[in-house]
């Protein structure tokens, strides 16, 4: 099978995108995601999120809630409110963020591909939140949410998709965080084929964001190959739902780090102590740091500047040389005491798109006693860790803006 193929969604019906489109199911906790959807009936949310419609408090991962997932998803289709294309097509799928625009393209893309290692990635997954995946795709038949693939940029795909988009879009809406979504579907049969051939005739793809997503349906594809005695590799479980772009057109914001305590420390002692490592000037404002290697620090009222030292910095190692790894391993490891930080309940990790006030007000408040803003690590980066088959540490990328759910599903027996 090719890299990717096209597919049938199942998408908003004509004029009711505005009314389903909701954001990724996972960058909201459940009190959040009960507010959108208050006099909201047919938001994407309600399959996304379905605990929304059972009592507070309700065990996300309770059976009734995937129940209700497929509940949801048989009324939204008797309501008309989604419709399953009629043929397999592509989508185009654009998004504006303020001066941002990037476009990729909507497809399934191979589990084989991923199960052998193609389609790479950089992280590790963790088991509850991919039986949660592996319970909904079963629940509703389907993959409601894509996973966010990168491809090295190539001018052939540039050129293809940039025919494709000239006229109106045939989904656009505005979501309510300020964020163009536009969507054109692909269904002339030459121009699907070449956009698979120039896809297939890539190394491979990158998973940039829907680590657990890919391995759920690696795992549904796998229990349902094994159940199919007339298993032929076609079968649409042999796919999953994706948008690809390319890697140039990425937007990542840094993904910054709040500690508990200071393992010991009074500020003071602890800013004699990162002069071993770092430069360390202090800031009237706060800072964002402007190149890699650079870090902001807010500590009892007051915002620094670190640089570290350029010899602490290994190069030629494509985890080391990562600015979180470099963090981590120089100061929030060895002189904080966090040693773990998937697991150490002392670190936190707030979003670059909460801005640097989110820090203030956590280290203000008692919550937190020191916060630290990161430049973002570079796609390139990325690439090169999966390449070299290694795993990023956790929570190093955050990527702006964010895809939408309910544009385009991925029904799983057609």
């Amino acid at each position: 099978m090719s890299l990717i193929q096209p597919f049938a969604a199942l998408r908003p019906a004509p004029g009711r995108c505005v009314d389903v489109l909701a954001p990724p199911y996972d960058v909201m906790n459940a009190a959040e995601a009960r507010l959108m959807v208050e006099g909201r009936p047919w938001s994407f949310l309600h399959i996304s999120r379905p605990e929304v419609d059972l009592p507070e408090g309700t065990d996300p991962y309770a059976p009734a809630v995937y129940a209700k997932a497929r509940e949801n998803l048989d009324r939204m289709l008797a309501a008309g409110l989604l419709v399953r294309d009629p043929t397999p097509r592509y989508y185009l799928y654009r998004l504006t963020m303020g001066d941002h625009r990037q476009t990729g393209l909507v497809a399934t893309a191979s589990v084989a591909a991923y199960d052998e290692g193609r389609i790479k990635k950089h992280e590790f997954t963790r088991p509850t939140k991919e039986d949660d995946r592996v319970r909904q795709i079963e629940s509703v038949n389907a993959q409601t949410g894509p996973v966010f693939l990168v491809h090295r940029a190539t001018s052939t795909l540039g050129e293809l998709l940039g025919a494709v988009g000239p006229g109106p879009a045939e989904m656009d809406v505005t979501a309510p965080d300020g964020v163009r979504h536009e969507l054109w579907a692909v269904a002339d049969p030459p121009l699907i084929q070449r956009l698979t051939d120039a896809v297939e005739a890539l190394e491979g793809l990158y998973i940039a964001d829907g680590h657990h997503r890919a391995a759920a349906a690696s795992r549904v594809a796998a229990s349902r190959r094994s159940a199919n005695p007339t298993h032929r590799g076609l079968e649409p479980y042999n796919r999953f739902l994706a948008v690809i772009f390319p890697h140039d057109r990425m937007r990542i914001l840094g993904y910054n780090r709040v500690i508990k305590d200071l393992q010991g420390h009074d500020p003071d002692s602890l800013l004699k102590r990162l002069t071993v490592s770092f430069e360390i000037a202090a800031s009237p404002a706060p800072v964002t740091p402007g190149r890699p290697a650079e870090f902001g620090m807010y500590l009892d009222g007051q915002w620094y500047r670190l640089r570290l030292d350029p010899e602490r910095i290994p190069h030629e190692d494509p985890v080391g040389r990562l600015d979180v790894s470099l963090l981590q391993d120089n100061l929030i490891g060895p002189i904080l005491g966090v040693h773990d930080p998937r697991r150490d309940e002392r670190i936190d990790f707030v979003g670059g798109i909460r801005g640097l006030s989110g820090l203030v007000a956590r280290v203000d408040s008692g919550e937190m006693a020191v916060a630290f803003s990161l430049h973002p690590t570079r796609m390139v980066d990325l690439m090169a860790v999966a390449d070299a088959g290694e795993v990023m540490p956790p929570k190093s990328t955050w990527f702006e803006p964010k895809l939408a759910d309910g544009l385009a599903s991925h029904i799983l027996d057609q």
